[in-house]
């Protein structure tokens, strides 16, 4: 439960900053309009403004989250292999496996393992390994067989509640090939396979039907918290000041123009 709160102390100081940045961001008009505008269309404008600045860092696949969607058609079979390949090395998945290692060396929950460096190098492989094997299930072979999207589409605007809620919906709902709204079989069977597979090489206590399912309820809580992570990485990213180095931004004057990335209904 300690661990839990902090997590989500953390998900909290990180979207409050993303709340300042994007408050930050929002563009503001510098002199009145040579008519009269209503005032429905000057809000429309607005947000249509602000989705569009923020929208410039998806111009091209993030780095930091390969699956953040940044076009609006759907992925060939070629294509969600590249995502899972891409996924397994990114920069957000070396951090959170070397942040699961640390907790898990701290309150020594595969204590087969150690406690020295070892110990520690055992519970990253360990975590990598279950990270890649779920990406591998959910965001290939699942996600290609059953003509699902697996990546994630951003909703950019709204209430916090909203675009949390939204966040965490996406667990368990997902976007298909066709465009439409479905089960997010891939993400809900892919950890557990993955958790299945961890059988083969996790410590024998590890092994039983009870700790597997254990790990797997984690696994789909993290994942949830991490669909939240990704709805405001936009923001967060450039309220950041990293925008000199986002892809697809102003600065880069061989990025394409940007599309806008309609998200998929609740």
């Amino acid at each position: 439960m300690r661990l839990l709160y902090r997590t989500w102390r953390l998900m909290l100081l990180l979207l409050l900053v993303a709340e300042i940045g994007r408050a930050q961001i929002e563009p503001r008009p510098t002199e009145l309009p040579d008519a009269p505008v209503a005032k429905m269309d000057s809000a429309q404008q607005t947000r249509s403004n602000s989705l569009q600045s923020t929208i410039e860092i998806l111009g091209r696949r993030s780095v930091f989250f390969p699956d953040l969607a940044a076009s609006k058609g759907p992925l060939r079979v070629k294509q969600k292999f590249e995502l899972f390949a891409d996924e397994s090395v990114a920069p957000s998945r070396f951090i959170s496996s070397a942040f699961g290692a640390g907790i898990s060396q701290a309150r020594d929950t595969l204590p087969a393992y150690g406690q020295e460096i070892g110990g520690y190098g055992k519970r990253f492989g360990a975590l990598m390994a279950t990270e890649a094997s779920s990406s591998f299930f959910g965001t290939f072979v699942l996600a290609s067989a059953l003509h699902d999207d697996p990546r994630y589409f951003v909703m950019l605007h709204g209430r916090p509640g909203r675009r949390i809620g939204y966040a965490l919906s996406r667990t368990f709902v997902t976007r298909t090939d066709a465009g439409t709204a479905g089960v997010n079989w891939p993400r809900l069977i892919g950890p557990l396979l993955a958790e299945g597979l961890a059988n083969s090489y996790l410590p024998a206590n590890e092994q039983t039907a009870g700790k597997t399912m254990q790990r797997y309820g984690w696994r789909i809580g993290y994942n949830a918290a991490s669909n939240v992570l990704k709805e405001y990485w936009p923001t967060i990213f450039r309220s950041l000041r990293l925008t000199r180095i986002a892809p697809g931004s102003k600065q880069d004057s061989g990025a394409p123009t940007p599309a806008v990335v309609p998200a998929p209904k609740p």
